[in-house]
């Protein structure tokens, strides 16, 4: 796959990106903490903002084209991480995970994401450049992945999943957390704490969302160099958007709504993108099917119309329902920590 992009800024910008990574991961390290909604507030700006000047980089080193291409896909990736961030907060609520070392669970997780996306990527590229068929696979996935989205009881039974049952079987594990140890004494004896658990958790939705977030991007774009960099911008920031919705994340009703729109409307652009690049025998006698190609343009216009429509619904139900239980609207997932 040839790129307009010029090498040296592809390789440059990977090594930036991954050094910015590995320095959130040390300041979460060396000072584990709840961020304030100013800070988190800071962070989540300056990751949208580097997001957009990259973008416009793009556009003035590349083309239009890619230039809409990577806005598109990281519109669409940061929405499924704020349903991927969504199941964090469960999974983080059902362990009781202290304040302090979720932004160390959470940093992790989003490594883990990272690395299940590259992974992913990697052999997605791969299929795509000897298979244009697998774009029907894809396309059927996401349609599926769509309906589970807004079938009732998607997100439930986080917690105490299979795996963890199983995991708890073979090793022992301590009642109580030791900070952000994975191990611990208890008794004279060598145990491993509920984090491991945690991580685990984080690990295998990581593995589950990979499955949807990567074919839902090459139905974007093919080039990827563009669905890695769009996938780690999605990902930059998640921790501090944890705590600066916090609960308001979990009362955002409508947005599960809008992410499966997404992911049905890009199901079947793949869809058809495959039908139009058809080469299997049994379908059209292996002839190209002449059925309209959605342009990138087209599709960053529903995914930010998809996004915005249903936010603001979501604002407006919650607004409603704060006003018939005399109550307010509270941002931040440690407002009142801070307060005391």
């Amino acid at each position: 796959m040839s790129s307009v992009l010029p090498l040296a800024f592809e390789i440059g910008s990977m090594v930036v990106l991954v050094a910015i990574l590995i320095l959130d991961l040390a300041l979460i390290i060396r000072r584990p903490h709840v961020p304030t909604m100013r800070e988190a507030s800071l962070w989540v700006g300056f990751y949208v903002l580097l997001a957009l000047v990259f973008a416009g980089i793009i556009f003035l080193l590349g083309d239009v084209q890619h230039g809409t291409e990577f806005l598109a896909g990281w519109l669409t990736e940061y929405s499924l991480s704020i349903d991927n961030l969504f199941v964090f907060v469960l999974i983080l609520g059902a362990f009781k995970v202290p304040s302090a070392y979720q932004q160390r669970a959470l940093m992790i997780g989003i490594v883990l994401a990272l690395v299940f996306r590259g992974i992913f990527i990697l052999a997605g590229a791969a299929l795509i450049e000897r298979f244009i068929w697998i774009f029907f696979i894809f396309g059927a996935w996401l349609v599926w992945t769509a309906w589970q989205q807004v079938k009732p009881g998607g997100h439930e039974d986080q917690g105490d999943s299979w795996l963890i049952r199983k995991v708890k079987q073979v090793l022992p594990f301590s009642d109580d957390f030791d900070g952000g140890k994975l191990r611990t004494v208890v008794d004279g004896k060598r145990m491993f704490t509920p984090f491991l658990l945690v991580l685990i958790s984080l690990g295998a939705t990581d593995l589950l969302f990979a499955l949807d977030s990567i074919p839902a991007i090459f139905g974007i774009t093919q080039s990827p160099f563009i669905v890695f960099t769009a996938n780690v911008f999605a990902l930059m920031g998640l921790r501090q958007l944890y705590f600066l919705l916090g609960g308001l994340l979990e009362r955002l009703e409508y947005l599960k709504y809008g992410i499966a729109a997404i992911l049905a409307f890009i199901g079947v652009k793949l869809i058809l993108h495959a039908l139009h690049e058809n080469e299997l025998p049994f379908i059209n006698g292996g002839e190209h099917v002449n059925v309209p190609d959605v342009s990138t343009m087209m599709s960053l216009g529903f995914i930010v119309l998809a996004m915005v429509v249903a936010t603001i619904a979501s604002v407006i139900k919650m607004r409603r329902d704060a006003a018939k239980a005399g109550d307010r609207i509270h941002l931040g997932a440690n407002e009142k920590a801070h307060r005391e």
